[in-house]
């Protein structure tokens, strides 16, 4: 009974957090999927070195439009989110969470590579990124955006992911 009441909580915080983009131009699977993202971070813990702000970074063509504008400024975990779109693995330093689109998917081994050792939650939503090493995946069932989590990927990178956050995923990989 709690897991559906959470899940409900989750798509209303979502919602309440992106009401303020006006502009929006991303589909409404995006516009979901930016709050998504943004609750994966919420219930996400980085180790202590990091400080603020925490940099969110969609590597790759933008498939959210305005949506991730509403995020920035936001206050997560005593830290503030700030949004940027790098075109380059090495523009990448520094960044916390980094969305890899579907249009940069080929590219997911290097960018992995290039944040080894880093503490950085690592999303996509692409077929078979799970098994390649991100942290967190998107997927769509039946007209529902699921999520699916690789525990070890994320342990890896020094962070630890919220047990109601995993109990919500439709996988978890040890």
């Amino acid at each position: 009974m709690i897991i559906p009441l959470l899940k409900r909580a989750l798509l209303l915080l979502a919602g309440c957090v992106l009401a303020g983009s006006v502009q929006a131009q991303a589909t409404p699977e995006y516009r979901a999927k930016a709050g998504f993202l943004f609750n994966f971070i919420a219930f996400s813990e980085w180790p202590a070195r990091v400080g603020s702000p925490l940099p969110l970074c969609v590597y790759g063509t933008n498939p959210f439009g305005d949506e991730l504008a509403a995020l920035e400024g936001k206050s997560v975990g005593g830290r503030i989110l700030t949004v940027r779109t790098p075109h380059a693995l090495d523009q990448l330093k520094g960044c916390r969470v980094v969305f890899v689109t579907a249009a940069a998917i080929d590219s997911l081994p290097r960018v992995l590579e290039a944040l080894r050792g880093e503490p950085v939650l690592t999303v996509s939503d692409s077929p078979g990124a799970l098994d390649a090493g991100v942290g967190i995946n998107m997927i769509v069932r039946q007209s529902r955006i699921a999520f699916e989590v690789n525990l070890a990927a994320a342990r890896r990178a020094d962070l630890t992911l919220s047990s109601k956050l995993l109990r919500l995923a439709s996988e978890v990989r040890q």
